[in-house]
């Protein structure tokens, strides 16, 4: 798909983490379950951050959430509503170009309500 035909469906790719592995995967699965995405992938990460005055260092699991950018607002929604975290990272990051069948997958699997 051109770079064109991707701004126009509007993909974008959602980051957040989460500080243990098994509650990033619950989230992960309860955000494709109700189709805010089509694809989730969870993998470790090491943040260094400011909070509450000081730099943080903690071992993070990032959540990378592929979906359409129509749905960011209710995706941000449904994330701050179930995050243990104070102010959970949310990222939204546009898709310039991609794959088209991979594309259409994604706004297929997020076009239908939940499973």
């Amino acid at each position: 798909m051109s770079a064109a035909a991707s701004a126009e469906q509007g993909f974008v790719v959602v980051t957040t983490t989460h500080e243990s592995e098994e509650r990033a995967r619950e989230l992960a699965a309860a955000v494709v379950r109700e189709r805010l995405a089509a694809c989730a992938q969870v993998y470790p990460v090491r943040s260094v951050y400011w909070w509450e005055g000081e730099v943080q260092d903690a071992e993070e699991w990032r959540i990378d959430l592929k979906t359409r950018a129509a749905l960011v607002d209710r995706l941000g929604a449904f994330l701050a509503e179930r995050h243990s975290y104070d102010t959970p990272e949310l990222v939204a990051v546009p898709v310039v170009a991609g794959g088209p069948g991979y594309l259409a997958w994604v706004a297929e699997e997020t076009a239908r309500g939940p499973a």
